[in-house]
């Protein structure tokens, strides 16, 4: 929005209107020369006005209401140039457009800083897992090498085990066509869409009847599991819940841990590190739809302290990451007030509804 505070029509500024799919109705500017598709409407009224007075008035008419119903939304030219619009003298347009440059930047600032905190946090998030989980709690214990790339040294009373060695199954979950098998209720069916960041969201519900997962009993699961995405999003990783267990699952790699040495969670938040993402991509296929296999995977090595430090190391960053998910759900909901401020001040702004002519000294020299 920044800069078009002075731009009139007559000086080569334009608003532009996406006419069709997910973009129809939005506003944008443009200025000099340029091409424009068909999916736009180039706005250049013959009075002399003010492009962002103009452009952000017709935002707070909701323009996609006047689409045309087909498969996908539609906006024609006739609608668009039929449309009335009170217009305010050129001083005021001004006075408002300048007024929005100034206050909608400041708060675009705001929204920049917070997510600039949000992006910071993530990479809080990384550091905290893959910290703890390859040199643990104590900055002060001895360290080994542990001869594996990557991972670098350890502390010196930890070992170095191939997954293999770790669990007691590693299987896939059930590789086929899933057409016939769906159904609107019956056991839970996880596919790779439901891992994302160690969690299971059974956000898109699946199911498949309690028959079909008996003849499929290998793919059910149990709680503390680990599965691993093995197309799409490869290498997302969670532990399965108590909540999911009992479900049943589509070609994700499930791995059971040896309960007596190795905690799922664990192994979850090994595979959820830097060292373990890097490890899961670099031994995926290198074919047209990469892949993980499963073979590949028993050789990933996984640093392993003592079950009882497992247990104290997964606790500390639960409660580490808790308090980083607070602070971005915070900056989250900061993000989602300025914006609504931003729509709020602009909507009031350009239909006359708080005056602004007095808030620019020199609008009469922008006309």
């Amino acid at each position: 929005m920044r800069g078009y505070a002075n731009a009139f029509t007559h000086d080569g500024y334009f608003a532009l209107i996406g006419r069709q799919g997910a973009l129809c109705g939005s506003i944008n500017y443009a200025e000099g020369k340029f091409w424009a598709s068909e999916h736009a409407v180039v706005v250049s009224p013959r009075l002399p006005c003010n492009v962002l007075w103009l452009g952000e008035f017709l935002r707070t008419m909701n323009l996609g209401q006047y689409s045309i119903t087909a498969a996908q939304p539609g906006l024609s030219v006739e609608v668009i140039g039929n449309l009335r619009v009170p217009v305010p003298p050129a001083v005021e347009q001004s006075a408002i457009a300048a007024f929005l440059d100034r206050e909608t930047g400041k708060i675009d600032a705001l929204v920049a800083e917070q997510e600039r905190l949000i992006a910071l946090l993530k990479e809080k998030r990384q550091a905290v897992i893959s910290q703890a989980v390859t040199k643990g709690l104590d900055p002060n214990a001895p360290m080994k090498d542990s001869g594996v790339p990557w991972l670098g040294q350890v502390p010196a009373h930890w070992d170095v085990y191939a997954v293999s060695t770790l669990t007691t199954k590693i299987t896939n979950g059930y590789v086929g066509p899933t057409r016939d098998i769906l159904v609107d209720d019956g056991i839970r069916y996880l596919q790779s869409l439901h891992i994302k960041n160690n969690r299971i969201s059974f956000h898109v519900p699946y199911y498949v009847t309690a028959e079909w997962s008996a003849i499929h009993e290998k793919s059910v699961l149990s709680s503390g599991d680990v599965l691993i995405v093995q197309t799409g999003d490869i290498g997302q990783t969670a532990v399965v819940t108590d909540e999911f267990s009992g479900c049943n699952c589509h070609a994700l790699i499930i791995l059971t841990p040896d309960r007596r040495r190795l905690s799922g969670d664990w192994l979850s938040w090994v595979l959820n590190s830097t060292y373990g993402q890097h490890t899961l991509l670099s031994i995926q296929t290198s074919a047209l739809h990469p892949h993980l296999n499963c073979g590949d995977v028993k050789s990933v090595r996984v640093p392993m302290p003592p079950l009882a430090e497992q247990i104290r190391i997964i606790s500390d960053i639960e409660h580490n990451l808790a308090m980083i998910e607070r602070l971005e759900a915070e900056a989250t909901r900061a993000i989602t007030l300025l914006r609504e401020r931003r729509a709020a001040l602009i909507s009031a702004a350009v239909t006359g509804k708080i005056d602004v002519r007095n808030e620019v000294p020199d609008a009469q020299e922008a006309a």
